[in-house]
Order: structure tokens, then C-alpha cells, then sequence
């Protein structure tokens, strides 16, 4: 069985909920019309635009592209890593520890899952690896910024805390402890989350997709379980990776706090 194809104009229609749904927001003054109109028309070009590149990047199917692809999207997921947080290190340290972290939990998982369990040939197939980077770099940049973002807020808000325990003996990963803890679970949960929910309230998109494209539903399942388990590895991996770093981050050889090393989005402009 094959997927219905789709026309630009079938798409247009479509279109026509989000426009309704923005003049509702217009009409409730909810101030959001504007941006969610921006981010449908995003969307569609960014969506068009990448469709075209990757129909370009399967016809050459050269490791060197498919590497060039896959370090493309990882600073673009480094870029939106800061970008979604309040406080953030200063001098790109944000950027570069988001980075790393993705770069060691999702390139690393990719790779594995690519030569150990799935096993095309050859391995580094834009087919199978485009995708399933990109699935593990979007859900790992979730982890990640929820990570930090949390982390990060905790020492500003929790500065006395953490001084006094400091001044008590305390090392400073004992000091932050606690708060690492809330940030790595607050970056855990949204794929613990997913996890649960799988096949009960919601069908993952991917699984979905693949139905929709005419596979048998055993085989979408199979492939839904796989990147499942790959997110839940690599978001895990890069969120102890970049709380680890930050927080090492937010002291100083002499284990005192460093706050002032945070600055708000609205005044470090690097990378917005």
C-alpha cells in the first residue's frame, strides 16, 4: 500500500486551522496570534527547505555530507539550548557545554544504534541516519535545556543555601547536590513521560508516520520501541553529561559559588 500524496493546495486548507485559531487568539487579546502565525509560516519553509536538501543528501549518500548534515543541526540544537534558557553562563560556556553534551549522548547512541542494531549498508545510510539523529538531537536539546535551565535557576534562587552549606564543611558537589538532582529529573521527565503515555494515550509520531506511509503496524512498532529506548539513552546521557559540566562551572577552583558567572538572556546577546 502506498501514502496518499499530498498537494500544496491540500496543505493550504490545512493551513486554514492554524489561520482560525490564530484570529481566535486575536479576538481573546491573548498576544499570541502574531507568533504562532510566524511560527506556522516557519514551519512550512523550514519543512520545505529541508525536504529539499535531504532529497539532495540521499541521492549523494557520501559519509561526508551525511557528517556535514549532522554537525549542522548539532549547533543549531546548541544555539536553541540557549535560547531557551533564563540564565545562562557567560561568554558561549552555555552554548558549548549543550553542545558537547549532545554531542557525546546523541552522536554516540546514533552510531551505536546504526552499526549495532540496525546494520545498513553502509552504515552511515542518510535513509536511517538523518532521521534518527535528528529525532535523538530534538528530544537530547529538550533534556539538556530543562537541565540547565533548572540548574542554573536553582543557584540563583538558592545562593544562601548553597553559601551556608559551603561555609559547613560541605565540598561543592555536596553543596549542589539537591539541585542537580532536580535538574537531571526535570530533564529525564518529559521522555519518562512520553515513555508512559506510548501507545496508550498517544501513538508517537514516527510509528504514526510510518502506518500512514503504508508500513505493516508490526514493523512501525518495532521501529517506535527502538528510537524510544535510543531517546531515552541519549537524552539521559547528555543531561548528566551538561548538568555535571555546568555545575562544575558555577565554582571555582577555590569551591566558592559563582553566581556572577550567569547572566539573563535579555542581557547576553552572543547567541540570540
Amino acid at each position: 500500500m502506498n501514502a496518499i500524496a499530498l498537494s500544496w493546495w491540500q496543505l493550504a486548507l490545512a493551513s486554514c486551522l492554524v489561520m482560525a485559531l490564530a484570529a481566535c487568539t486575536f479576538a481573546a487579546h491573548l498576544g499570541v496570534g502574531k507568533s504562532l502565525l510566524i511560527a506556522a509560516l516557519r514551519t512550512a519553509i523550514q519543512l520545505a527547505l529541508i525536504g529539499l536538501v535531504l532529497e539532495a543528501l540521499f541521492a549523494v549518500g557520501s559519509l561526508f555530507w551525511v557528517a556535514l548534515m549532522g554537525l549542522a543541526m548539532l549547533l543549531l540544537a546548541g544555539r536553541e539550548v540557549v535560547a531557551r534558557q533564563k540564565y545562562r553562563l557567560r561568554g558561549g560556556w552555555s552554548f558549548a557545554i549543550g553542545t558537547l553534551s549532545m554531542f557525546i549522548s546523541a552522536f554516540s547512541v546514533t552510531v551505536l544504534t546504526l552499526v549495532a542494531v540496525i546494520g545498513p549498508e553502509p552504515w552511515y545510510q542518510p535513509q536511517y541516519a538523518i532521521p534518527l539523529l535528528g529525532m535523538l538531537l530534538g528530544n537530547t536539546m529538550t533534556g539538556v535545556a530543562l537541565g540547565l535551565d533548572r540548574l542554573t535557576e536553582s543557584a540563583r534562587r538558592s545562593r544562601n543555601i548553597i553559601e551556608n552549606r559551603l561555609m559547613l564543611g560541605e565540598t561543592w558537589s555536596e553543596a549542589c547536590g539537591d539541585f542537580r538532582r532536580e535538574a537531571m529529573r526535570a530533564g529525564l521527565m518529559p521522555i519518562i513521560n512520553a515513555m508512559a503515555a506510548a501507545g496508550i494515550v498517544s501513538l508517537p509520531g514516527m510509528m504514526t508516520g510510518q502506518i500512514l506511509a503504508g508500513s505493516p503496524p508490526a514493523l512501525a512498532v518495532k521501529y517506535q520501541i527502538l528510537i524510544m529506548f535510543t531517546i531515552a539513552a541519549g537524552t539521559g546521557f547528555g543531561t548528566f553529561a551538561a548538568v555535571a559540566l555546568c555545575s562544575r562551572r558555577l565554582f571555582d577552583r577555590r569551591e566558592r559559588l559563582r553566581v556572577d558567572r550567569l547572566t539573563t538572556a535579555g542581557r547576553d546577546r552572543l547567541f540570540t
